[in-house]
């Protein structure tokens, strides 16, 4: 059902016994908060031109850098312009960073260039929204590189990015939802390992090392679905450290718009229907 995906720059190593453990979730999230993925403009960028790129490539000896966006995102163009934009400046922020850094540490003492790769895959796509999904991968040293998932809502009439609150209706019950995404998680955890512990909402209970995420701490897409031109739900991409150690990967949670239609936004709920379809593996 789900995959372990690609991340933000941080640096770790491979979790060594149960304080290290803490340790490093504790660390993850403050370098997570320190270094978010692009932003992506809230409103109008203005149109792209017809060949505007859907890749982005640089290499040289301090950084390899690349940008891949879908065909659909075409379709698209003031959305296409805004994210193209925003991923290509943070690319080339990241390239003057690396070279800074490795000059500022005297060379490079043998290690290959850093790392950062921005992947958008596969589009979902309704009659007024767009959802655009995908991961980011960041090498920097250390013992492996970091992953991270990315995901853009775009209402599609209004030219806009939204977001989670716009598909929820006024006054919707966002403690319900999160208590469904926790049982989604628990769920996932036991199929990867059945005598994995079960997590509860807030702060880590009794000894625990993890919790169930806060809607804050999940980046939010829409799933595909069984019925073409809807969305089949919403899809909750939760990455390393969040809800278990690296090792065990992210997780991409779909909660099917059956189970959330009691708090979906009027104006966005004739855009869902169906299911998503089963995930492989």
């Amino acid at each position: 059902m789900t995959r372990l995906i690609k991340a933000p720059a941080l640096k770790f190593l491979l979790l060594v016994g149960a304080a290290a453990t803490v340790l490093a979730a504790c660390n993850r999230k403050e370098e997570e908060a320190a270094a978010p993925p692009p932003a992506i403009p809230a409103g109008p960028a203005g149109a792209a031109a017809p060949n505007h790129p859907l890749a982005y490539e640089s290499k040289n000896s301090f950084a390899n850098v690349k940008l891949t966006l879908p065909d659909a995102v075409k379709g698209q163009p003031e959305l296409h312009k805004a994210v193209y934009d925003a991923s290509v400046k943070d690319l080339q922020t990241f390239v003057e960073g690396a070279q800074a850094d490795r000059t500022e540490a005297g060379g490079d003492g043998g290690m290959p260039p850093y790392e950062r790769v921005i992947e958008y895959g596969t589009a979902v796509q309704t009659g007024k929204l767009f959802g655009l999904s995908g991961t980011s991968y960041e090498f920097t040293g250390g013992a492996h590189g970091n992953p991270a998932y990315l995901a853009v809502l775009w209402d599609k009439a209004l030219k806009r990015r939204i977001d989670l609150n716009a598909l929820l209706k006024p006054g919707a019950d966002r403690g319900a939802l999160e208590r469904l995404l926790c049982a989604a998680v628990n769920a996932e955890k036991k199929v990867r390992d059945p005598q994995a512990e079960t997590l509860t909402l807030g702060p880590p209970k009794d000894g625990a090392y993890w919790s169930c995420p806060a809607l804050s701490e999940t980046v939010v897409g829409l799933a595909p679905s069984t019925t073409p031109g809807k969305a089949g739900g919403l899809t909750f991409l939760i990455g390393p450290y969040v809800v278990g150690p690296y090792a065990e990967g992210g997780y991409e949670i779909d909660l099917p718009q059956s189970a959330i239609r009691a708090l979906l936004n009027p104006a966005y709920a004739d855009e869902f229907a169906g299911a998503p379809p089963k995930r492989e593996g």
